[in-house]
């Protein structure tokens, strides 16, 4: 279950979000998700996926001025958490990302962004990964 590379129109994004999906990427690859939650109320709240080698993946909205990016909802596919992350991939011009395993989406990112003012404010993903714990 690939999804197709999205490419962006150079006005709409500097790889600012390519970026964003690199990093998360790169974090849950081959991991399962033990449990997928926002730790506010808010779209703005860090959202935390928990792995089976207890780090922590923290996604962290920006926003600054006109340009944001923010998580506006997701969806935790409990059913297929007992198999590995394959890949990460988006749809509707990153608005929509799937974390996917070989059965399906595990877990499915609504995603609300704009790069405002092109390029001169702060938009993305600030994604960090916890230490494995001791």
């Amino acid at each position: 279950m690939d999804y197709p590379v999205e490419v962006l129109d150079d006005n709409d994004d500097d790889g600012t979000m390519v970026e964003s999906l690199t990093a998360l990427t790169d974090a849950v690859i081959g991991h399962k998700i033990i449990s997928a939650e926002r730790t506010g109320e808010s779209s703005w709240s860090p959202f935390i996926i928990t792995l089976d080698d207890g780090r922590k993946v923290q996604m962290t909205g920006n926003g600054d001025c006109c340009a944001y990016t923010d998580l506006e909802s997701f969806l935790l596919h409990p059913e297929l958490v007992d198999h590995a992350i394959t890949g990460v991939g988006t749809t509707d011009g990153y608005t929509k990302w799937h974390i996917y395993a070989d059965l399906g989406d595990v877990l499915e990112l609504e995603v609300g962004w704009s790069c405002g003012n092109p390029f001169y404010y702060g938009y993305g993903f600030d994604i960090a990964v916890s230490e494995v714990p001791e």
